[in-house]
């Protein structure tokens, strides 16, 4: 079975694998959702300050320092100094005086800041406002970037990831500068529950299918942040954790990749 929880960073901290991931959940519900994942068994809470719910995150996570929490610099707040002004609004929001996990948002390649804020982002960290520093959605040219400038490697690159997505030619990248790979939309946007590739190794299981897809990502080495609203959804994610899928089954899985199968914004433009 496959059991290990926990990744370690490249700064030598450990991150559990698989994450709650709070997108699109509304400030007011942020508190409560957040908690069933508690609940639930989640050990990772993924937010951003542009989802607008840090503060109910932070509620939900009052006096909790065995939760690892993650947020993000939004692009608007790039460079050296916005980046901290915006991530000590964060901190303030979320009530707490640091993050497990820094990241920068989006690369914003055109607006020429990425290697400003990720200097930022290492001077938080070292004032131990950030305890482990990252990226999200970056490009090997945009990590190539910083790291020449810096001579310092993100912990995390936290990208689209499915299995219609697989990002190998990345996660390669990520590999030989060990970086961890940490997928959002892991499930497809939902589109891959209905796959039969998906829904046959989950009847042969006995699992619930996004649990067959989550398996998937934690089987190939990879962190997953699934987002869910309902219990239910919520506890089938982490039945992830008790699965073990056979090679063949991972075989199968593998070959739903699509080159065309990115569902979100490009990081070549998006902004």
């Amino acid at each position: 079975m496959f059991t290990s929880r926990c990744l370690t960073l490249n700064d030598g901290r450990d991150m559990p694998r698989l994450g709650f991931g709070t997108y699109k959940i509304d400030d007011a519900d942020a508190a409560e959702t957040v908690g069933i994942a508690l609940e639930e068994g989640y050990a990772l809470v993924d937010t951003a300050s542009i989802y607008g719910n840090e503060r109910g995150v932070g509620e939900a996570l009052a006096g909790r320092d065995d939760v690892f929490l993650t947020t993000k610099v939004w692009n608007s707040d790039q460079g050296f100094e916005q980046a901290k002004v915006a991530t000590a609004a964060s901190l303030g929001r979320l009530g707490r005086a640091s993050v497990d996990l820094l990241l920068i948002h989006w690369p914003c390649p055109d607006r020429g800041r990425t290697v400003d804020t990720w200097k930022a982002l290492i001077d938080l960290r070292d004032a131990g406002h950030a305890k482990s520093i990252g990226v999200s959605n970056f490009r090997p040219q945009d990590l190539e970037k910083i790291v020449t400038a810096t001579d310092v490697v993100p912990a995390v690159n936290q990208v689209e990831c499915h299995p219609a997505f697989q990002q190998r030619e990345l996660r390669q990248v990520h590999d030989d500068m060990e970086i961890v790979t940490q997928s959002w939309s892991p499930l497809g946007r939902g589109d891959l529950l209905d796959h039969d590739v998906i829904g046959e190794i989950a009847a042969a299981l006995g699992a619930p299918r996004s649990a067959v897809i989550l398996a998937w990502h934690l089987q190939s080495g990879l962190s997953a942040i699934p987002k869910a609203s309902s219990r239910e959804h919520i506890a089938a994610n982490m039945r992830a954790e008790q699965l073990s899928l056979s090679d063949e089954q991972m075989e199968r899985i593998g070959a739903l990749d699509d080159p065309d199968g990115r569902l979100g914004p490009d990081p070549a433009n998006f902004c």
